[in-house]
């Protein structure tokens, strides 16, 4: 096997094992298993989740949090995939030092990854020693979506080495405003999910028989409250947490229709590669819009809420595939 075929492999293995380790670490966030381990890296001391009869009562850890253990596991399993995602992007990028005349592509991405994947790590740690502080949860989603968007156009770079196209500008800048667009609702979402806003509205289409309940508006997106809050169930009254939820629904219809538009014009101005990538993001906005409303009508069930997250990176992944095809435009 060619060293860049092997590249090539490592690559495609480290996106899906992103994708998982993203997903997963919804389903922890879902299902209030983000403290699980109060500690970190470890969990109540120990390299894997102990049993509850093998800790002292006076464990300063114990004292601190009771131990459930299918939470730890949860959170440890989660620990578990991000360290194999890191050296597995250790290596890669070990790969493209050392071949980078081989593989015949820029290393530049994958060297990038090694600084972002351990500020990743980082995010881990004081999501769990700042007590899930919503904006550090946050920032560690958008930076897992990162690291998802890098090594998917580490792959596209290496798959498609010798494809060129020539797009019309106006059409890659709407590709750029549909990305910003939803990388600013994914952490709409996120601020959403962090904050427990996600059943703060149970109605549709208005809330609490408000079309836009703003009383607690700067309340609601406050970014820093300061050290020593636990935020685990929120810390905000409802009506903050009925503005946030809010505004996510505003920013879904706002998104709509910017990539509704610019579906629309890669339809006209694109070519059949673009044209297709275009009724993939048709089919995958349907679904997340889907998702969101059993969401709001269904009480937040956590098999369509963990899609819900998987599919919104899946969006992303897709604006990323048409930036990727018009980035040699005219």
């Amino acid at each position: 096997m060619s060293i860049r075929r092997t590249y090539l492999n490592l690559s495609i293995a480290l996106l899906v094992l992103t994708m998982v380790v993203m997903v997963f670490g919804a389903y922890v966030r879902l299902t209030d298993a983000g403290l699980g381990c109060p500690d970190w890296p470890g969990c109540y001391g120990k390299l894997l989740v102990p049993a509850e009869k093998n800790l002292s009562a006076d464990d300063q850890w114990l004292a601190q949090r009771p131990l459930e253990v299918g939470k730890a596991w949860r959170e440890m399993i989660h620990r578990y995939l991000a360290s194999a995602l890191g050296f597995g992007i250790l290596c890669l990028a070990g790969i493209a030092f050392y071949r980078r005349h081989t593989i015949g592509v820029n290393p530049a991405v994958a060297y990038c990854l090694v600084p972002l994947v351990m500020f990743q790590g980082a995010l881990g740690m004081w999501t769990v020693t700042l007590l899930l502080k919503p904006l550090i949860v946050t920032a560690h989603l958008l930076g897992g979506l990162i690291t998802l968007s890098l090594l998917f156009w580490n792959t596209l770079q290496i798959k498609y080495l010798d494809v060129s196209v020539k797009i019309p500008n106006k059409l890659k800048m709407f590709v750029w405003i549909g990305l910003v667009t939803v990388f600013c609702q994914i952490f709409l979402g996120g601020w959403t999910s962090t904050n427990y806003a996600a059943l703060a509205c149970t109605e549709l289409p208005t809330c609490g028989g408000k079309w836009f309940p703003s009383e607690q508006l700067g309340e609601a997106f406050t970014l820093w409250r300061g050290l020593g809050i636990d935020y685990e169930y929120g810390v905000l009254d409802t009506p903050a947490r009925m503005s946030i939820h809010m505004v996510h629904r505003i920013g879904a219809v706002v998104t709509t229709i910017v990539l509704l538009i610019l579906i629309w014009r890669s339809m006209t101005l694109g070519d059949s590669r673009i044209k297709k990538l275009a009724w993939v993001l048709l089919c995958v906005l349907t679904c997340q819009i889907f998702l969101g409303l059993i969401n709001i009508v269904g009480g937040l069930p956590i098999s369509v809420a963990v899609a819900h997250n998987g599919v919104g990176a899946i969006l992303f992944l897709v604006l990323v595939t048409m930036l990727f095809f018009t980035r040699t435009s005219d």
